[in-house]
């Protein structure tokens, strides 16, 4: 049993920042926080990314606080960059991160404080700080026939290469920035279906800080009434329209179909739509992610809603939980400015209670 201040879960974007936060507040390495990540290197999902995904056709990453992001050029491999800039930055600043370790649970003890019960041991602190963020969590809607299809199934997560699927008939599910990703990729080796619960809306330009403000705003109200956190597609209807975004729709490829309503041993149906069927050898469902927040479940955080009513970055009646990179702050400059708000409330709560909400 260890004992600290605050245990930091998760060593990517959100988690890296706010120790680096917690550093600058005056808490100690490992006797004041330590971090604990469950991946066995550097890298937060990032290094989990497919091969394909360059830093030109992600969206940006943000520089963590401290130490400026600087790649060779926009074509180098985000599963190579990232995760060397996460562990320069955990050197560069001596960060007590653990790993792998990879915690089960946490549980409210009798004297007030947490214990963080994990396959290395366990931890007790004053504070939690949960940062590890959705890419553990794949969400796949059920349809029905699904467990009939005979082909390939597989999620974002799973996906490593077009080459894969040379010569087949794939069908991408999902309206977001990887579904059109991957479907841009996929369909020079293959014949594609693309399905989406809605017709996509294309927006010209980078999808910058000012043009996610209006996002930011419907996820902040959507965390403090406690429902789900939705996604920037799912809220605004809105894609980025990028140079292979174009070449994707000057090819057809980006002509698409609405949802089915069923799944058969070989392909799609629907129901409604004069008994359309295509057949297929892969379906790729690009349907997003929720929060890896189930280890918190003992907590009992959850509301009516079904999702986690926030208060900043805080659970809106537990003070010493923060969840960054959950809401409003799952984006690299959300997590940085989360990581940071969280780190300053910790100090005024554990250490500094006189102290201004400001400071």
């Amino acid at each position: 049993m260890r004992d600290v201040d605050v245990v930091v879960i998760g060593a990517g974007q959100a988690g890296l920042s706010t120790a680096w936060s917690l550093a600058r507040q005056g808490f100690a390495p490992e006797t004041g926080f330590v971090v604990l990540d469950a991946d066995d290197a550097p890298g937060g999902a990032w290094q989990h990314r497919w091969p394909s995904l360059t830093l030109g056709t992600t969206h940006r990453v943000h520089d963590l606080p401290g130490l400026r992001f600087e790649p060779p050029d926009d074509t180098t491999p985000a599963v190579d960059s990232v995760p060397a800039y996460f562990a320069e930055y955990e050197r560069r600043f001596d960060l007590p991160v653990h790993r792998p370790v990879r915690v089960r649970a946490v549980h409210r003890t009798d004297d007030d404080r947490f214990r963080v019960e994990t396959d290395a041991g366990e931890w007790t602190a004053r504070a939690i700080v949960n940062a590890t963020g959705t890419w553990t969590r794949p969400f796949v809607p059920r349809y029905p026939g699904q467990d009939l299809f005979r082909g390939r199934q597989l999620h974002t997560v799973d996906y490593r290469a077009a080459e894969d699927f040379a010569g087949q008939h794939v069908v991408v599910v999902g309206g977001g920035a990887s579904a059109t990703q991957l479907l841009g990729e996929i369909s020079r080796v293959a014949s594609t279906t693309w399905v989406t619960r809605r017709p996509p809306v294309w927006r010209d330009g980078v999808f910058d800080e000012d043009a996610g403000r209006e996002v930011v705003a419907k996820v902040e109200q959507a965390v403090r009434e406690g429902r789900r956190p939705g996604s920037v597609v799912g809220l605004t209807g809105l894609l980025v329209s990028t140079p292979y975004i174009a070449d994707g729709l000057e090819r057809g490829v980006f002509d698409r179909l609405p949802m089915f309503d069923r799944i058969t041993e070989d392909g799609v149906a629907w129901d409604g739509d004069g008994g359309r069927f295509v057949r297929a050898d892969a379906i790729l469902w690009a349907t997003g992610f929720r929060a890896a927040v189930q280890h918190l479940a003992p907590l009992h955080l959850r509301g009516a809603g079904g999702g986690i009513r926030m208060d900043g970055t805080h659970v809106a009646d537990e003070p010493r939980v923060h969840l960054v990179g959950y809401g409003p702050s799952a984006s690299t400059i959300g997590a940085n400015r989360a990581g940071q708000a969280a780190a300053r409330q910790l100090r005024r709560l554990l250490h500094d209670p006189e102290l201004p909400r400001t400071a």
